[in-house]
């Protein structure tokens, strides 16, 4: 067979293997979380709090969508015009700067064409409380997200188009083994190489709740290395925790914000969520079904070099040149884009079955209730949002539904 035959077989095979392992790991069903429920929960919450943290996604919504379609549309200009073809060239003649220091030009442009939006996004937060940085520890924060998107990009960018020049018939192949293997790599590294340039993480001091939250994970089976607390506080006044890293780098990582705002029990509850996750490998899960993706991703961008027309927009001979970076990014923006709303599905159900493992785990519904209560009205959610937007957006089921959630296990729905 040719290798383009050979990669249509990958390709289906890669899907296969992605659709089935999607089935068998992730929770298609829904918690049961009746509307009955959800107004009567609704209706206890402050409408003070409530109608507050409404108007703050109200406001948020304009910068949510411009950016969106901000950013789309300099992808698209980018790639499907010889725009960023010539972008790339400002880099030199070189195959290796073209790729590396063209492809991050290319980026850099889309960052900075949403940059106004960013800016006008962190004016709303920090007017309505939530977040406590300055316009200068805002602006530091973004150049270090940057340095670390350079960093990894200019990784991805050198390695995909050194396959691509040495490899030129089966790029592919190597490119999607190569993309695979990093997203399982960046799952084990990021959380200890990435988080710290962000947070100062310090362990929790010796007390009831450290001893409660190792207790925990040690009934629950799920072995952690320690229990940090995140100093969260010098940006937001958001409440959150999480269980971070795989195997010998897992932690459960505590906001210093939840410390001061949420009641023991309650802390202990959002842990035993988090400690779901772990239990049931959705980290692993996770990066197991984005290696898949991104593998299948690659092959279809080898087969779509080929369709004549896209290229000519484009103003280049190959898909797998430098100079076809614009192109990569308008596809995968649109990929992206198209992709989101299942994504948001997936996350939706298995964030449920973590409320469920944490409901299980520490028999109390009223105290899980009581914190999702706690983590909408201090994070301002919205906590019934409008239905299409949630099953557009949403990672997490609403406030809502979580509460309804936690009532009906208490009447011993399952």
């Amino acid at each position: 067979m040719t290798p383009r035959q050979w990669a249509v077989v990958a390709l289906a095979a890669l899907l296969v293997a992605l659709a089935a392992f999607a089935l068998a790991r992730v929770p298609w069903h829904r918690a049961p979380a009746p509307r009955a429920d959800q107004l009567d929960a609704l209706g206890r919450l402050d409408a003070a709090k409530v109608a507050r943290g409404r108007a703050f996604h109200a406001e948020l919504r304009p910068a949510r969508y411009a950016s969106m379609a901000i950013g789309l549309i300099a992808a698209l200009v980018l790639g499907l015009t010889p725009a960023g073809a010539r972008l790339v060239e400002l880099a030199g003649d070189h195959w290796l700067s073209r790729a590396v220091l063209g492809g991050l030009l290319v980026v850099f442009v889309t960052e900075l064409v949403t940059l106004p939006i960013a800016i006008w996004r962190h004016t709303v937060v920090a007017r309505y409380g939530i977040s406590t940085q300055s316009w200068g520890g805002w602006a530091i924060d973004l150049l270090k997200s940057y340095a670390v998107g350079a960093v990894l990009g200019a990784i991805v960018l050198a390695g995909f188009f050194t396959v691509t020049h040495f490899a030129p018939d089966w790029w592919w192949a190597f490119g999607a083994a190569g993309v695979a293997g990093l997203v399982v790599l960046l799952s084990f590294v990021l959380p200890v190489l990435v988080e710290p340039i962000f947070n100062r993480f310090t362990p929790m001091p010796e007390g009831s709740l450290r001893a409660d939250l190792l207790a925990l994970a040690e009934r629950d089976g799920v072995p952690v290395r320690d229990v940090l607390v995140a100093d969260a506080s010098r940006r937001t006044k958001a409440v959150n925790a999480y269980v971070s890293g795989l195997g010998p780098t897992r932690r459960i990582v505590v906001y210093d914000t939840m410390l001061t705002e949420a009641t023991p029990g309650e802390v202990v509850s959002v842990a035993a969520h988090e400690l779901g996750h772990a239990k049931d490998n959705d980290v692993a899960t996770g990066t197991i079904m984005g290696a898949l993706g991104t593998a299948a991703a690659v092959i279809a961008l080898y087969l779509l070099g080929s369709w004549t027309a896209l290229l000519d927009r484009a103003g280049v001979d190959s898909i797998a040149e430098p100079r076809a970076i614009g192109l990569l990014l308008a596809i995968s923006t649109l990929a992206g884009l198209i992709a989101g709303p299942a994504q948001a599905f997936v996350s939706r159900r298995v964030e449920a079955r973590a409320d469920t493992h944490a409901l299980d785990l520490t028999g109390d519904p009223e105290t899980f209730e009581s914190m999702q209560r706690r983590l909408g009205t201090v994070n301002l959610a919205d906590p019934d949002p409008p239905q299409w937007e949630h099953a557009v957006f949403a990672s997490h089921p609403s406030t809502v539904q979580r509460m309804a959630a936690a009532r009906a296990y208490a009447r011993g729905v399952r």
